[in-house]
This record gives C-alpha cells, sequence and structure tokens, in this order.
C-alpha cells in the first residue's frame, strides 16, 4: 500500500494553478461526438483517468469493454452501446459490481434494448446485445417515467441518446429531482450540438434530432477548484489564481464562489479564470446548505466545517452513499480521527420535511499525524489533504487521485505543500 505524508510549513496559498478539464463535461462531450457519427476537435479535454478510459471504450472494438471505477462512464456507455450493432460486455470493478445499474437497464428495454445481467440482478456486470430491430423503426413508446431521486446520471445517459431514438423520448421525472444541474449540463451541452429540447414541469421532450458536429472546448472543473478553495479558507494569506473556469458556467458545482463567501474568500473573474482572495469577516456559527444540486461539494465542505470550528448543517447527501464508497460514512470514521463528527439529526429535528439532516461539530486537532485511507474515491483524498495546513498527515493510495485530477499533487506542491 503506498501512503504519502503530507506537510506545509506555512498557512500562505499564493500562486497560480491551471486547472483540470471537467470530467463530466468531457465524458458528456465525448459521448456526443460517438453520436454525431463525424469527428469534432474536443480541445482542452480532461486528462482525467475517467474520461482517457471513456475516450478508449468508445474507440474499442472489444467484445468486453471495462470501465473499471468509473461509474459515470458505465452508465453512459450502458445507454451508448444499448443502442450500437453487436454484443459486447460491460464490466468494471468489484467496487462497481455493488453499485446499482437496474433503473438505467429497465428505462433502456422499454426503448428497446436487449441487456442480460451476468451475476447479480440489477448490477453489472452487463450483456449488451444488438437492440430490438423495433427500436428502429419506431415501433417502442418514446414515453417514459424514471425515478428522478436516484442518479442525475442515469437521466444523463437517457437525455443523450434520445435524439438517436425513431420517435425521440419524452422523460417523465418522478419525485424530488437530485442534482439537476448535472441534468442541465447534459442539455445545454446538448444544445451547443444543435438538439433542442422542452422541459416543462417534470417532464423533458427530445424530438428525434442530429447532432451537429463543432469545435468544443472544455471548462475546468469546479470540483477540483474546491481542494483550492479549501486551501485559502486555511490559509492566513490568500493570492491565488485559479486558470480555466468560467463565469458563466454549465456546471452546478460553481456555486461553490457563493459558499465561500461565508468563509471569507472573494472569488474575482478574470479572462483566464479566477483570483481568490480572503477579505476579514467573523465564519458564521452554522454553515447551513442543501446539497442536493452539488453533492459532489459535501466532502470538501465538510472539511472545511470541521479545519474552521464552523458548526455545519447539511442536507441533501442522498446519492453520497452510492458513490464510489459511501461517502457519509467514510466521512464520519475519518473526521472523528481530528475530533470533528459528523452526525445524522433525528427526524425530530425537521418533523414536517421529508429530508435527512447532519451536523458536522468541533475543530479539527491535527497532531498526531493522522492517516486517512481513500477508500477507492478520489474525493476522500483530495478533501483531505488541505488538513496538512494544520498538522502533517497521511493519506493512503494517493494516486487515487487520478480519477478525476492526475496533476492535484503536483498542483498543491506549487502552493508550498510538501508531499513524500
Amino acid at each position: 500500500m503506498t501512503v504519502a505524508t503530507v506537510t506545509k510549513s506555512n498557512k500562505s496559498a499564493k500562486g497560480t494553478i491551471t486547472l483540470n478539464g471537467s470530467k463530466s463535461i468531457a465524458n458528456r462531450a465525448l459521448i456526443i461526438r460517438a453520436l454525431c457519427m463525424q469527428d469534432f476537435p474536443i480541445h482542452k479535454l480532461s486528462n482525467s483517468k475517467d474520461t482517457v478510459l471513456m475516450d478508449s471504450l468508445l474507440k474499442s472494438h472489444s467484445d468486453i469493454r471495462d470501465a473499471g471505477a468509473a461509474g459515470t462512464t458505465f452508465r453512459f456507455m450502458t445507454a451508448y452501446l444499448s443502442m450500437q450493432q453487436g454484443t459486447q460486455v460491460l464490466t468494471g470493478t468489484e467496487r462497481m459490481k455493488q453499485r446499482p445499474i437496474g433503473v438505467l437497464v429497465d428505462a433502456l428495454r422499454k426503448l428497446g434494448a436487449k441487456i442480460d445481467y451476468l451475476e447479480k440482478e440489477g448490477y453489472p456486470p452487463l450483456k449488451i446485445h444488438s437492440p430490438d430491430p423495433d427500436s428502429y423503426r419506431g415501433g417502442h413508446s418514446n414515453q417514459l417515467t424514471i425515478s428522478a431521486g436516484t442518479s442525475s446520471q442515469y437521466i444523463s445517459a437517457l437525455l443523450m441518446i434520445a435524439p438517436t431514438l425513431p420517435n425521440g423520448l419524452e422523460l417523465i421525472l418522478e419525485g424530488e429531482i437530485v442534482s439537476r444541474p448535472y441534468i442541465e449540463m447534459t442539455l445545454n451541452l446538448m444544445a451547443h450540438f444543435s438538439v433542442l429540447h422542452q422541459w416543462d414541469g417534470n417532464t423533458i421532450k427530445v424530438s428525434n434530432q442530429k447532432y451537429q458536429p463543432r469545435p468544443f472546448t472544455v471548462e475546468a472543473d469546479w470540483s477540483g477548484a474546491s481542494y483550492f478553495y479549501a486551501i485559502a479558507a486555511f490559509a492566513d494569506e490568500v493570492d491565488l489564481q485559479l486558470d480555466g473556469l468560467f463565469e458563466e458556467s454549465v456546471q452546478g458545482d460553481s456555486v461553490l464562489v457563493e459558499m465561500m463567501e461565508h468563509f471569507g474568500i472573494q472569488s474575482t473573474f478574470n479572462e483566464t479564470g479566477v483570483k481568490l482572495t480572503k477579505v476579514d469577516k467573523d465564519l458564521p456559527p452554522v454553515f447551513e446548505w442543501d446539497f442536493i444540486k452539488c453533492p459532489d461539494l459535501a466532502q470538501t465542505i465538510a472539511v472545511i466545517c470541521g479545519g474552521l470550528g464552523v458548526q455545519g448543517l447539511f442536507t441533501g447527501l442522498k446519492t453520497l452513499r452510492i458513490k464510489e464508497t459511501d461517502r457519509i460514512a467514510a466521512l464520519q470514521t475519518e473526521l472523528a480521527k481530528v475530533q470533528v463528527y459528523l452526525s445524522a439529526l433525528p427526524k425530530r429535528f425537521s418533523p414536517k420535511s421529508d429530508k435527512e439532516y447532519f451536523m458536522v461539530d468541533g475543530k479539527a486537532v491535527v497532531d498526531s499525524n493522522p492517516n486517512f485511507p481513500t477508500y477507492e474515491d478520489h474525493r476522500m483524498a483530495m478533501a483531505f489533504a488541505p488538513l496538512a495546513q494544520l498538522g502533517q498527515i497521511n493519506v493512503e493510495e494517493p494516486e487515487v487521485v487520478g480519477k478525476s485530477y492526475p496533476m492535484f499533487w503536483k498542483d498543491i506542491n506549487k502552493l508550498g505543500f510538501e508531499i513524500s
């Protein structure tokens, strides 16, 4: 097992970082290019492991395609392959085989897909055959109802293949919509390539249309930016430029700008990205946020609250249990090592709401060289790394960051972090 010792001799955050491209945007652009049936350039494509893998799988002619630990890649490839000719097996890691896929498979079967489970019902690996010929002749209904409370990736996967279906798709989202900005991101990218939609209430309609090839530039990743905002939050002096971010972003995680104002971090956009500075203000006694639209920020903000001793009141964490790991359980275990506690609040806290609330309590004490496992989860490694400003820490399996941000350790080294 590899272990990285991470230290920082001062609490200054000064420099310029060019952030990696968003894998969420890049993976959608790659699927659309494959559906476009005509090549076009994608500039600043993410070099994340997930995106490199997606590109490779789309170009592969193998009968067995391994998506590894990449959940987005697996879900998007399931929808893409379900409407292609031939038979392929789509598989992944042991953890991937524990992540449900049944909601998406059931939906695709209604559209004419022929998909078999090779092991446990409702879970990978899958054997995906050529679709029912009727699906090409418009013999299947174009109306689907899908739970909106599971994963937005299922919805995005269906939407991207929608214009290629003979009758298009009328997608009815049932219940509370999880991670709505990711659905909006998908639709915005589809619109960039000339595919239009109608979204009325809980129904999204996409007619049969053709994607039009156009050059595309991938925006930097706001989730990746969050770790530098955390570094800024723990620093005494901040003059930090993050290049590649857009002020008018399609990413839901761009709400980070608003969030971090509560912790005294000011964002000023310029020609190449955003400049972070620190303003003198009192920290809030309680930071309250609903993460339903930005779940990938929850780990970072939990660590920020703990590091600063700000009580956090979080809701909208329901999808965190089915990510690369159970992120709620992982946060509870690891934060406790620095005397910070993440606890589920009893239902009586909000008796009139279906929302589940969690509280972050305590101020981090980093004085015993804590060892943080990463649970095969890139975000656990990057969310906890900024704590090294408060004392030396160890991060297990640090290479896990390659999933979304291969240059992470080199980039924080530019800001004075030492990794050995």
